[in-house]
């Protein structure tokens, strides 16, 4: 059975420049490190993707890490209270059956 392969983000983005660049054809790339077409192009879509967030402003990225905060913040809430809940519902059920005659 084949194993998976696992690749740096680093590697991924030296492959694609290569090619990007001009100094060696997709097929070269592929052949030279035994990588399938299909998933050089998904490198390099993904590559091309998120090129534009390299010029980013520090202002966007600290928007972006403000969102994902409050984001967390609001997760962290609703698993508190899913776990209240739970204990709730559980102690509402052992009572209930506790009644019943």
């Amino acid at each position: 059975m084949a194993k998976h392969r696992s690749f740096t983000s680093e590697f991924k983005a030296k492959v694609v420049l290569e090619v990007i660049s001009g100094s060696q054809s997709a097929a070269e790339v592929c052949r030279r490190y035994s990588l399938k077409p299909q998933v050089f192009s998904r490198w390099k879509a993904e590559f091309l993707d998120n090129v534009a967030k390299v010029f980013q402003s520090d202002e966007e990225r600290s928007q972006e890490q403000v969102r994902i905060a409050e984001l967390e913040r609001l997760v962290g809430r609703q698993a508190l209270e899913l776990e209240v809940l739970k204990k709730a519902s559980r102690l509402l059920g052992s009572h209930l059956s506790r009644s019943e005659p």
